[in-house]
């Protein structure tokens, strides 16, 4: 457990040999204190290195950076016994120099990439081993979540903050746990000292285009978690129904990692033969090495059939037997924010919400709801700024393609212009409704609703909040919903 370390216990070397003892690790040069070791990463705007001069005014002992880095602090280590390591891969050495640090995490460790249901896999992996009376925990967008609970304000949190989690947890008694790995904590080398058995990927499509150069890049950067943090005796779980599945099977064989392959394809290992829908989930029949088999799953939407096989399919690859995973499928219940049902009207009419931010998880996630709804389905969307502009009117299409109406409003606009984002995904959408603010446009659609009919409100899922500029203003879909359907049937909440 964490406890002063030398910097060799944490696997680095600082230039002229010189060691320091290690009492904690800091990101920000704010939060160092006497005898930490003040990671200087470099970053998009400006590199660590230039706060080092705070890190040493509050005590540090070392300072871990790259040669650019070095440089910048040259001078202000002139004359200093603090220890200087530099390397080549800085966020790497991060993230192994945190694994050590802190010396636990949960034996049993998975993690899930994908542009889409990496929360509902990774919560899934979680319920499925509580029900086979394994004490775990799942990390991503909803924090820690299981048998030991933590929040977190990133979906991959930096290394220190993950490790302090992961050993925090271990102690508490927790030896599963199920990770999302994200484009951003991947190519930020975040997960690299954390110790997988199997990893997952469950799709691939277009987002993030806002960090990435591209799809390519985009790409590279989730086949990361099966090039190199996936151990070579490791277990890939691979939904090869998807387009790019087959390129990162193709990956997970060239390093000699075992191999179990999911989807409706004639070749998966794991394979979903059919779905069967109704007004409160759906039943399952897949078979397992050949062996058929059928469950209940109370959860709406084919996509989260996939979802449950992809987690049964990392349990699995961490040692349960397959028929005791299947049974536990019946107790799966719904992620927070992923297709959860909000509220019902007194005419049977019913709100659900999605964490659908993408056009490809726009049109998975409407098309899934379509087979549970008798009459209409409505779709209330919107785009956050400062992120992927590409993506807008691709958004409109896609909810336009799978809705019988829609209603364009605000998302997260944080810098920009609310209006012009809603123009852009309008672009996509003509002859949508406009309803900038969105509890008004979530009354607006619960208004629409008529017996049958299903209201599907995306993009903000589990968030608590609405970014406008630099605040952060309470709304939660959820609660929106419940409010709206008590003003319109005239019930109390």
């Amino acid at each position: 457990m964490a406890g002063e370390k030398t910097l060799s216990d944490l696997g680095l070397t600082a230039r002229g040999g010189r060691e320091a003892r290690i009492s904690g690790i800091s990101l920000d040069s704010r939060a160092v204190m006497p005898g930490h070791l003040f990671a200087a990463m470099p970053g998009t705007r400006v590199h660590g290195a230039t706060y080092a001069e705070t890190a040493l005014a509050q005590g540090a002992s070392a300072i871990l950076t790259d040669a650019a880095g070095a440089r910048i602090v040259e001078e202000t280590l002139r004359g200093s016994d603090v220890a200087l390591v530099i390397a080549a891969e800085p966020k790497s050495a991060l993230a192994y120099a945190c694994a050590l640090f802190f010396g636990a995490q949960p034996q049993v460790m998975v993690a899930v990439t994908g542009t889409n249901g990496k929360t509902s896999v990774a919560s899934f992996v979680r319920r499925i081993w509580q029900e086979l009376g394994l004490p775990a925990i799942n990390v991503g967008t909803t924090g820690v979540e299981g048998d030991w609970s933590a929040p977190l304000r990133h979906t991959t949190p930096d290394p220190v903050t993950l490790h302090k989690a992961l050993a925090d947890a271990a102690v508490a008694g927790i030896d599963h746990g199920a990770m999302e790995a994200s484009s951003h904590g991947l190519d930020q080398r975040r997960l690299d000292g954390v110790q997988l058995l199997a990893a997952g990927f469950t799709n691939f499509s277009q987002d993030h285009l806002d960090y990435h150069a591209d799809f390519e890049d985009y790409f590279a950067a989730k086949a990361g978690l099966f090039s190199r943090v996936l151990p070579e005796d490791g277990t890939a779980v691979i939904n090869i129904d998807d387009a790019r599945g087959i390129d990162m099977l193709a990956i997970a064989r060239a390093r000699g990692q075992e191999v179990i392959t999911v989807g409706e394809s004639q070749g998966a290992e794991l394979r979903l033969l059919g779905q069967r829908f109704d007004a409160t989930g759906q039943e399952l029949r897949l078979s397992w090495h050949g062996v058929v088999e059928q469950c209940r799953l109370p959860l709406i939407g084919g996509f989260q059939g996939w979802n449950a096989l992809l987690a049964a399919g990392l349990v699995i690859a961490c040692g349960a037997e397959g028929e005791d995973v299947f049974r536990a499928l019946p107790r799966l219940e719904t992620v927070r924010g992923r297709m959860q049902l909000a509220a019902t009207r007194v005419n049977g009419a019913a709100v659900y919400v999605d964490f659908a931010h993408t056009p490809d998880a726009i049109a998975i996630a409407l098309a899934a709801l379509r087979p549970h709804v008798m009459g209409r389905l409505i779709a209330v969307i919107g785009a956050g700024g400062d992120r992927d502009a590409g993506k807008r009117p691709l958004m409109g299409a896609a909810a336009l393609q799978h809705a019988d109406a829609v209603i364009v409003t605000d998302d997260n606009p944080r810098g920009e212009d609310p209006a012009a984002i809603r123009a852009q995904v309008l672009e996509g959408a003509p002859g949508a409704l406009e309803i900038g603010d969105r509890a008004e446009a979530i009354l607006r659609g619960v208004d629409m609703l008529e017996p049958g009919d299903a209201l599907l409100l995306c993009g903000k899922g589990h968030e608590t909040g609405q970014i406008v500029g630099d605040t952060v203003y309470p709304f939660d879909d959820v609660e929106q919903a419940s409010v709206a359907v008590a003003a319109l049937d005239g019930r109390g909440l």
